[in-house]
């Protein structure tokens, strides 16, 4: 069996193949042999995802085995040396609470938090701490990695202004003639914030006690999984009640295309539909280079199966690649007609009137971030007799498309 490194090499060589197909001019194009040959390398390169994501579970597995009971990634655990102040502090209460936390500890926690507001019986975490919550938290869906994030100190209510200038234009005038006024008009957006919560994590005593057990990173990362998956879910398909949580993006967004009754895109798109909702954005977002489409994976799998009139195929692979010498890896994305595909599991699969795929400049979607994650620590008998202690987080953050002029589109499947 290939090693994980080599079958990576082998499906990077498979993308580069595949790429220099898809840039073959219109009439270079064979469509038996080109075609052919695209469909051989493509299964070539879903066989080699297949065995690389099993191996990369095989992998995980034997790592999740080091520890007991679902302790962190291999990969989050640090020697306690290499820790900053913060995260001892931090890791300190997590293991111990309030009690083992010295007048010294909390002068030294009051003086790096985000905010000066304690919550009685909870931990305010300090700003380090709490970065690395909101960043990990982008790791979770696929919003945060379009969307246009920003951070506030307090969650009032606030209204984001907005300003539609797709329609506005200039004049000629005659010499000696007064310029007409043109005033752009303005709107508000509501970009209010909601409290999430990460659900009680329970955490047995045998892990706090275990000083080779990073405790920390362990509590940290379960918090940040179960908020980013919520958060993901409402900035994606939240109703915008305004009252009880975000407006996801497929709320806000128009509608672009929805595909006629009796065409086959009940559970399916075609290449002109497509065609149709790149041209459904204005041009002036479209020309910015920003658009990307956004959509859930098995929709992925309907996409990479069409091709143009000509049999070419309209999807072209992306592949994770590293720059040799001390470079940082990267990823060349997943395209499709020439703009980047962002996967988000929260997007409806394709089925009867779902609203299926996101186009568009996606970072008008702005997320709001309140710099203020609070943990408490649970000590209380319904924990105790079972030998744990219990953890939650609470984060405030809310979203909303800051856009009056059609930057996002959604593609609707038929109903029939």
């Amino acid at each position: 069996m290939a090693s994980l490194q080599e079958l990576r090499a082998q499906g990077a060589a498979i993308v580069v193949a595949m790429q220099a197909m898809a840039d073959k001019p219109a009439d270079k194009w064979n469509r038996d042999v080109d075609g052919a040959e695209w469909d051989k390398l493509d299964a070539q390169l879903v066989e080699i995802q297949a065995n690389i994501k099993r191996q990369e579970r095989v992998i995980q597995a034997a790592a999740d085995n080091l520890q007991r009971d679902l302790v962190v990634d291999a990969a989050l655990r640090v020697g306690q040396d290499q820790k900053s102040e913060a995260s001892l502090l931090f890791a300190k209460w997590v293991r111990g609470g309030d009690a083992v936390m010295s007048a010294e500890d909390w002068t030294k926690i009051r003086a790096t938090m985000s905010t000066t507001t304690n919550s009685q019986g909870g931990y305010t975490v300090q700003t380090e701490v709490q970065k690395t919550v909101l960043d990990a938290l982008k790791a979770y869906g696929g919003m945060r990695a379009v969307a246009t994030v920003i951070q506030t100190s307090q969650g009032n209510p606030m209204n984001y202004p907005t300003s539609d200038g797709t329609s506005e234009t200039g004049e000629i005038i005659a010499q000696n003639t007064t310029a007409t006024a043109a005033d752009p008009s303005f709107g508000m957006v509501a970009l209010n914030v909601y409290k999430f919560s990460s659900k009680i994590i329970a955490v047995p005593f045998e892990l706090l006690q275990d000083s080779e057990v990073d405790i920390e990173a362990f509590v940290i990362k379960r918090c940040t999984t179960r908020l980013g998956r919520i958060t993901n879910t409402k900035f994606t398909v939240g109703a915008g009640d305004g009252s009880s949580e975000p407006n996801g993006i497929v709320t806000a967004a128009s509608t672009g295309v929805t595909a006629g009754n009796g065409t086959s895109q009940v559970t399916a798109v075609v290449y002109d539909s497509l065609i149709d909702m790149q041209h459904s954005v204005d041009p002036a977002y479209r020309e910015t280079g920003e658009c990307k489409w956004m959509m859930h994976d098995s929709s992925v799998k309907v996409i990479r199966k069409i091709k143009d009139g000509q049999s070419r195929p309209i999807f072209v692979p992306g592949w994770d690649f590293a720059i040799p010498t001390g470079g940082k890896a990267g990823k060349i994305p997943d395209s499709l007609l020439g703009d980047p595909i962002q996967v988000n599991q929260d997007m409806a699969v394709m089925a009867a009137s779902a609203k299926s795929i996101a186009y568009g400049k996606l970072n008008e979607y702005t997320i709001r971030d309140v710099m203020d994650v609070t943990m408490f620590r649970f000590t209380d008998s319904a924990y105790t007799k079972l030998g744990q202690v219990g953890f939650l987080a609470w984060l405030r953050s809310g979203g909303n498309l800051i856009d009056v002029g059609g930057a996002v589109k959604l593609f609707v499947n038929a109903a029939s």
